[in-house]
């Protein structure tokens, strides 16, 4: 029962668990001894995962990932920040020195705001042919489900409400498109013999649907990357 969830090494847990992260995930309630709490508002929540093949892992479920809005890949820091994080442990565990820097009405509050920005149709279908074509593609065993929709256009909204506007322009789909998109789309075989990644089909799907046009200050601005 907390605001923000970290479940770690996600891959290593038995079925059982990743069964009731299911639960709280998509419901926002949880169940122990057949009583059912509802979680605090806000709640979110953050995994990580070993690499598959790594001992002891399992491939996650797709109804699992697709509860997660995005995934990124660290990897492995630049010479610069691994200097840093050495530097910075000389003497002391930085996390002793994480302090609160917004209240939990804050962050309900800026919800509310992302809930409020403005979509146009142009980029509901913008959003929509995209998805679509991970659908359709003849490499992609599985493509991006409804739920992934929904996840691409509340990120857009957010990102648009992180850039100072109220409203969603189609380059905020763009910038997301990969990271909601990669972890729902599974490949068929002969993709893989290929060497083609999911990587590669995604900047295949940005360059062959074009983005909408927009009016600003009365003339037609193209808010998508040239290729």
């Amino acid at each position: 029962m907390c605001n923000l969830f970290l479940a770690d090494e996600i891959n290593r847990t038995s079925s059982k668990t990743q069964s009731a992260l299911l639960e709280v995930m998509e419901e926002g309630k949880v169940t122990v001894d057949s009583v059912t709490r509802d979680v605090p508002k806000p709640f979110i929540v953050m995994a990580t995962q070993n690499p598959i093949g790594s001992i002891g892992t399992q491939m996650l479920p797709e109804s699992q990932l697709d509860r997660f809005m995005v995934r990124l890949s660290i990897g492995y820091p630049d010479l610069r920040s691994e200097i840093g994080i050495l530097k910075e442990r000389q003497n002391s565990n930085p996390l002793d020195r994480v302090v609160k820097v917004v209240e939990r009405d804050d962050i309900l509050q800026m919800q509310n705001m992302v809930e409020d920005v403005y979509v146009h149709d142009t980029i509901y279908e913008y959003i929509t042919l995209l998805v679509q074509q991970t659908r359709d593609n003849s490499l992609i065993e599985l493509g991006v489900s409804p739920r992934g929709s929904i996840a691409l256009m509340n990120m857009a909204k957010a990102l648009a409400f992180l850039s100072g506007r109220d409203y969603v322009i189609p380059n905020d789909v763009r910038y997301i498109f990969k990271d909601v998109a990669a972890h729902r789309i599974i490949l068929k075989p002969k993709a893989r013999v290929n060497n083609i990644t999911v990587d590669n089909l995604l900047d295949d799907i940005l360059k062959i649907v074009r983005p909408p046009k927009i009016l600003v200050r009365g003339k037609e601005a193209d808010y998508g990357f040239r290729y």
